[in-house]
């Protein structure tokens, strides 16, 4: 089973995903509402992988993100930066602010579910490596 952080402050974004990742049999799903509540459940529960709201108010997804990834517990973790604005260099600049991918929203289940997959180590998923 994959442990997935999902951090995010819309509800019906929390709702929408975290329900299609469990349907799947194969993620426990926590969530926290903004990068401070992230970051503190990261250190806490060393999820698999984290996703992350970078538009947030409070700590955003760019600070949280900068934060766990100065944090020798958490900097290993994967995390996928999740954006509406898919605006031309907005990869790049997630990807320098330390986040492992870029994805935008609305979500396409298929293609985040092959970057989790892509991002997560094989003794997570309970698959043996190649």
């Amino acid at each position: 089973m994959i442990k997935l952080l999902y951090v995010e402050d819309n509800d019906d974004n929390i709702y929408m995903l975290q329900m299609r990742l469990e349907l799947t049999g194969e993620f426990e799903v926590l969530v926290a509402r903004d990068g401070e509540a992230g970051c503190a459940l990261a250190a806490a529960q060393r999820p698999d992988i984290i996703l992350m709201d970078l538009e947030m108010p409070g700590i955003d997804g760019w600070e949280a993100t900068r934060r766990l990834k100065n944090d020798a517990q958490t900097r290993d973790i994967p995390v996928i930066a999740l954006s509406a604005h898919a605006l031309a260099g907005m990869r790049e600049k997630a990807l320098a602010a330390g986040c492992d991918e870029f994805d935008t929203k609305p979500v396409d289940f298929d293609r985040l579910l092959a970057i989790i997959r892509n991002l997560v180590p094989a003794h997570a998923t309970g698959k043996a490596s190649p």
